[in-house]
C-alpha cells in the first residue's frame, strides 16, 4: 500500500489526478497512484472527476473504424494471453479482479481516446509526435489542443472561442524542466489556430508545460506571466 504524502495539498492531489488520467506520469509514479487508489477516497474522487471532465472532448471527434492491421495486433495479443498457463493460485487472484489494473486501463484508455479525438478533430495529415490538452484551472474544461508533428513547430488549436475582456489578451507560454522561467510564444486570438516555430528553443520534451495567461493587449511588460492562468497542460509524447 502506498500512503498519501503528509504535506500533499488539495491542488497537488488534483494535479496528480489529472496527470494520471492524461497518462503523463512515469511508469513508477503511475504504479504508486494505482496503489493509492485502493485506500485514498479523495484521490479516487479527483481521478473520477478528471475522467468526467475530459470525457466530453471525445464527442468532438467523428467515429473511426480500426484498421485491419490494428485488429490483427489485437488478435495476436489475445492469442498470446490465451496461451499463457494459469495456476490455481493465479486464477483466484486473476487480473479480472484487480481494481487498480482496471482503473489504470480506464485512465490510459481515456488518455488515448482524448489524444485520438484531438487528432481527428484537427484533421492532421501528419501523425503528431506530441499532444497537449489545455484545460481551464477552475473547472478543468478543455479549451485548446496543442499538437506537434516535429519537435521544432507546434500548432495551437481552439476547441471553442475563449472569452477575453476587451482590454486584455491571451499570451502563450511554455517551460520545460531545467529552464529558468517560462518563455513567451506570442499572443493568441480566441478561436483562431496558431502555428508557432520553436527554432529558437530547445526541442520539445515530455511533460513540458504550456499555458495561456491573461495579459495586457501588447503582452506581458516584463517577459514573464503576470496575469491569471486561463488554460494549462503538459506535453504527452504519442509516438
Amino acid at each position: 500500500m502506498t500512503t498519501r504524502p503528509v504535506d500533499e495539498t488539495p491542488d497537488e492531489r488534483d494535479e496528480l489526478a489529472s496527470e494520471y488520467v492524461l497518462g503523463t506520469l512515469s511508469a513508477e509514479r503511475r504504479t504508486e497512484v494505482q496503489q493509492r487508489l485502493n485506500d485514498d477516497a479523495e484521490l479516487r474522487t479527483a481521478v473520477d472527476a478528471w475522467e468526467r471532465r475530459l470525457l466530453g472532448l471525445t464527442d468532438l471527434a467523428e467515429p473511426e473504424n480500426p484498421s485491419h492491421l490494428l485488429w490483427q495486433r489485437i488478435e495476436r495479443s489475445v492469442n498470446a494471453l490465451n496461451r499463457q498457463p494459469v495456476t490455481p493460485t493465479a486464477e483466484r487472484s486473476s487480473w479480472w479482479n484487480l481494481l487498480p489494473l482496471w482503473r489504470g486501463l480506464a485512465g490510459a484508455g481515456l488518455a488515448a481516446t482524448l489524444l485520438l479525438g484531438a487528432l481527428l478533430l484537427t484533421q492532421a495529415t501528419v501523425k503528431p509526435t506530441y499532444m497537449v490538452v489545455l484545460v481551464a484551472p477552475q473547472d478543468k474544461a478543455p479549451g485548446w489542443v496543442i499538437q506537434a508533428s516535429n519537435r521544432r513547430e507546434i500548432q495551437l488549436i481552439p476547441l471553442g472561442v475563449a472569452e477575453v475582456p476587451a482590454d486584455k489578451a491571451l499570451e502563450f507560454w511554455t517551460k520545460a524542466e531545467g529552464w529558468q522561467g517560462p518563455v513567451s510564444l506570442g499572443l493568441v486570438k480566441p478561436g483562431q489556430t496558431l502555428s508557432v516555430p520553436l527554432d529558437k528553443l530547445p526541442p520539445l520534451e515530455p511533460n513540458q508545460l504550456f499555458e495561456l495567461t491573461l495579459e495586457n493587449p501588447s503582452g506581458s511588460p516584463i517577459g514573464k506571466p503576470t496575469g491569471p492562468i486561463q488554460f494549462i497542460g503538459r506535453a504527452v509524447k504519442v509516438i
